[in-house]
């Protein structure tokens, strides 16, 4: 059974922060809260923790259905190219719930690249995914805690533990959750494209 932690949603303890990095530096995986909803995590890195959280959702890992998350906009150019026209679109809706598809850089792991080698990257406006993804190495992959065949992510904590518990390591719990997904917008072809929509309002990216 995976350990459950009361963290502050907003002034995180040190301790539990550091226990999580640590379980991910292990290959764990992390259910931890984040602006949109609570998300399975794991290094960006760890083919292992990757295939648990895949077979946890019952999905194909090759979907790479994982966004990266960095704990701010200056480490976006660390994981992708970023051209001024993307920059400005980041700097305007980041930090918030929103995935942004963009051309992935050397710095990406190989396990994680789509076809088009690109990358879905986040910067959640939330204090303890910030700073776990900070704790980290400064980026943590994360896919949204929704379970086979279910329209909305885990919100209840209870219910989180009691359906993902004996599938996880570490449960950082911060209270109730929302239940829709990042809303994803793909900016690796010039103008931007809704890919999915999700607790960020899709309206200033469509046409």
């Amino acid at each position: 059974m995976g350990i459950r932690l009361q963290v502050h949603p907003e002034t995180p303890q040190r301790r539990f922060i550091d226990r999580a990095a640590t379980t991910l530096g292990a290959h764990g995986v992390v259910v931890v809260p984040t602006d949109s909803s609570y998300a399975f995590a794991a290094a960006p890195g760890s083919r292992a923790a990757l295939e648990r959280i895949a077979r946890i959702k019952e999905m194909n890992a090759e979907k790479h259905l994982f966004s990266l998350v960095v704990p701010d906009l200056s480490e976006i150019a660390r994981f992708a190219d970023v051209d001024n026209a993307a920059y400005r679109v980041l700097r305007r809706f980041l930090p918030g719930p929103y995935t942004f598809v963009l051309p992935a850089s050397s710095e990406v792991p190989r396990i994680l690249l789509t076809k088009r080698k690109t990358i879905g990257l986040r910067v959640p406006e939330h204090p303890v995914a910030i700073e776990l993804a900070r704790a980290a190495g400064r980026a943590m992959l994360a896919s949204t805690v929704k379970m086979p065949g279910e329209e909305y992510a885990l919100a209840d904590p209870d219910e989180i533990e009691r359906r993902t518990g004996k599938l996880i390591d570490l449960f950082l719990d911060c209270g109730w959750g929302g239940i829709e997904p990042s809303t994803v917008v793909d900016l690796a072809e010039g103008e931007p494209r809704v890919i999915r929509e999700g607790a960020g309002d899709p309206a200033p990216f469509m046409a």
